[in-house]
């Protein structure tokens, strides 16, 4: 990724090449989130808090998607250097160094695909957003950033993360076939490359009787299942359940579930990954449906008690990924159970 972060610097594209312009060390990390996004609306002209301040309901915060649509929130284009300074700031707070990498080679890859499709000139690397729910720092907020292949929320009460999904990356193409020049990543570049290569190294793992139960289909299913559902559901119990793999495969499940997160700063990581482990391990399946074979359509997930994985490469260079959580999505269980008892406090306050 520092090589994504140096190519973009060089090539002249200020708008991406400032979403890693600040040192590690800069804007809100450690000053908090409510901070950061106070600055960010500190800096933005009244016009621009008004696209960039949304109401913190359930309705608008799950209206979400991964498609190049017009969407809530203050496009990265449209915001000058200070603004951009103080998004990527808030950025920080949930972010490690190598997910703003991660989140900047992806806005890059539409300048691959405006040269590689004969479409391409509608490919736009700045058409991507950032919306803020409720008033930063009075109960429960949240703030997303979200465009085409991209869409990360953090919903918080006060100062506190509450929730970091549901979580969204994709990349097409998924390897990068040739150089294009403009900042775009190079040949062979691959996104979610990580996630792949575990998967497929799990799924060699397995003798075959393990491999008669983890495919369980030829199929893939045209892109993820839940695809951009306000509220996800479980899918189907299948695959290969948990408690019958090896150790070592066991490790390469938890390693594959643990890459899906290393965007986030480690201890927001740490504090999603405690949630996957408070269900029983056994109660996780991983599941493989279409080819064996790189290159060719494949889908896999990882599927537990509260948490869905879903990785879908149904074209053969064309992926898209998510992660949801049953309850949590956009903070529901926490923020709904702390506003119930806020709600039947004022009620038997008022009754007195």
């Amino acid at each position: 990724m520092p090589t994504i972060r140096r190519t973009l610097a060089v090539s002249g594209l200020i708008g991406l090449a400032m979403l890693a312009a600040l040192p590690e060390d800069a804007g809100a990390q450690g000053a908090g989130a409510v901070a950061a996004a106070r600055r960010v609306l500190d800096a933005a002209t009244p016009a621009q808090r008004g696209e960039l301040l949304h109401p913190f309901t359930d309705a608008a915060r799950s209206d979400w998607h991964y498609t190049p649509r017009r969407r809530d929130g203050l496009p990265w284009k449209a915001m000058p250097a200070p603004l951009r300074e103080a998004t990527t700031a808030l950025m920080r707070t949930a972010l490690a160094e190598r997910g703003l990498d991660k989140v900047r080679a992806l806005m890059a890859l539409e300048i691959t695909l405006r040269e590689l499709e004969t479409f391409g000139l509608s490919r736009d690397p700045e058409n991507y957003a950032l919306a803020i729910y409720g008033e930063p720092g009075e109960g429960g907020w949240g703030w997303r950033f979200e465009g085409h292949h991209l869409s990360l929320h953090f919903s918080l009460e006060g100062d506190r993360h509450v929730s970091t999904l549901p979580q969204f990356f994709g990349a097409n193409p998924a390897v990068v076939p040739r150089d294009v020049g403009g900042g775009a990543p190079r040949t062979g570049f691959r996104l979610l490359g990580s996630e792949e290569d575990l998967a497929r190294q799990w799924l060699a793992s397995l003798n075959a009787a393990q491999r008669r139960r983890a495919v369980f289909d030829t199929r893939t299913y045209g892109d993820i299942v839940t695809r951009n559902a306000p509220r996800a559901q479980p899918l189907d119990a299948a695959g290969l359940p948990f408690g019958e793999m090896d150790a070592a495969q066991q490790a390469l499940v938890l390693r594959l579930v643990a890459a899906f997160a290393e965007h986030l700063r480690p201890e927001l990581a740490e504090a999603r990954l405690v949630r996957v482990r408070a269900a029983p391990l056994a109660t996780i399946r991983v599941g493989w449906a279409g080819s064996m074979q790189p290159r060719e359509p494949y889908y896999f997930r990882v599927q537990g008690a509260n948490f869905l994985i879903e990785f879908d490469n149904s074209g053969g260079n064309h992926v898209h990924s998510v992660w949801r959580d049953f309850e949590g999505d956009f903070g529901r269980d926490v923020l709904g159970e702390h506003y119930r008892r806020a709600e039947g406090s004022a009620h038997r306050h008022g009754s007195r």
